[in-house]
């Protein structure tokens, strides 16, 4: 006798709305992701950016012990605190050392670093106050010294920063200067009299407002 299957085939695909609803679920997990690995990236550079800040200041330090001084961006005596120099090719900060050379911090490289850090971005930054009126400043380290003292700063360049809608940070690599898109790191971080740097004409005795 031949027995017939008389039960429906119950089984069968995903319908239309449930894969869409499944690609949908994808595609937020990815983008929680990616949000997650970019932010991420951005802290990882924020930290390496003042990293090399701290270096940079025990290669100064270790240069002065020997030499006396800090190496000088204006051995000409040509100006009153010196020039920056950008570890950027064609920052409108200033030269990438003396005559575009790339040695942005003169005689430390290599007896006291091996080699002068690059900001980990670079390139034209993408802080809305570096790019305006037709100036292009980059994402990068400027130094300036006049022997005596000496700046640093990680320019146009930090990625989250602590900084209030008046400009206020708690964070001690703010520059006073430029608090909206600078870190900065000095030999002496004494403020003027005054107490800011608002004023203009302050003395190269204070290089924390140069």
């Amino acid at each position: 006798m031949h027995l017939s299957n008389s039960k429906k085939n119950t089984s069968g695909g995903f319908t239309l709305i449930e894969l869409l609803v499944v690609v949908a679920i994808m595609g937020l997990l990815a983008s929680i992701v990616l949000v997650n690995i970019n932010s991420a990236r951005t802290k990882t550079r924020d930290v390496l950016r003042k990293v090399g800040l701290r270096q940079l200041q025990s290669s100064l330090e270790a240069y002065y012990s020997t030499n006396g001084g800090y190496p000088s961006t204006d051995p000409d005596n040509l100006s009153y605190t010196g020039v920056w120099y950008s570890s950027e090719v064609g920052d409108e900060a200033g030269p990438n050392g003396p005559d575009n050379n790339g040695d942005w911090i003169p005689g430390l490289v290599p007896d006291y670093v091996s080699e002068l850090p690059k900001d980990p971005r670079g390139g034209t930054s993408p802080i809305d106050y570096c790019n305006r009126d037709g100036y292009t400043y980059k994402s990068a380290f400027l130094y300036k010294s006049d022997g005596v003292n000496y700046k640093l700063l990680s320019n146009c360049a930090f990625e989250n920063n602590s900084s209030d809608s008046y400009g206020n940070s708690s964070d001690t690599y703010t520059d006073p200067v430029r608090s909206s898109w600078a870190w900065m790191a000095t030999n002496k971080t004494e403020m003027p009299p005054s107490g800011s740097c608002d004023s203009q004409g302050y003395p190269s005795a204070y290089p924390v407002c140069w």
